[in-house]
């Protein structure tokens, strides 16, 4: 899979966050770390999901203390936002075979990076069976 990444500049201009902030966030934990190192840095659709995600919660006045404990799983303080037209959200778009495809806000759906990878590999694997049986019986 070859996923879109992006230099510190990118990720600063997607998000409207300074880079001694986006640092400040890896620092204490609640980004995680970049591909790479220095300038050779890449920054992944993971890493644009949690800085939307804290930047949402810090803008509503919730501290970076309880961002900490919302990112780790628990409940967020904040309602989610009422969708309007302009409004940006990061989705996750997975093409799984012609004419299937999946569309995950994971934020909204209240799940991990890690329930996400295995939620994509499941229905990978559904579909490869489901769309194996179709092709035997189109043969026999």
């Amino acid at each position: 899979m070859n996923a879109k990444t992006f230099s510190l500049d990118e990720l600063c201009l997607l998000t409207d966050c300074s880079k001694r902030t986006v640092r400040y966030y890896i620092q204490l934990g609640l980004v995680s770390r970049p591909v790479g190192e220095a300038r050779a840095a890449r920054y992944t659709g993971e890493h644009l999901s949690q800085l939307l995600r804290i930047k949402k919660l810090s803008e509503s006045g919730v501290s970076l203390e309880r961002i900490r404990e919302v990112l780790a799983g628990e409940d967020s303080p904040v309602p989610p936002r009422e969708r309007h037209p302009g409004t940006v959200e990061v989705r996750s778009h997975i093409y799984v075979a012609p004419g299937i495809e999946v569309q995950i806000t994971p934020e909204e759906a209240g799940i991990s990076p890690e329930q996400l990878r295995k939620f994509v590999g499941e229905v990978m694997a559904l579909a490869k069976s489901i769309l194996g049986e179709r092709d035997k019986d189109s043969r026999g």
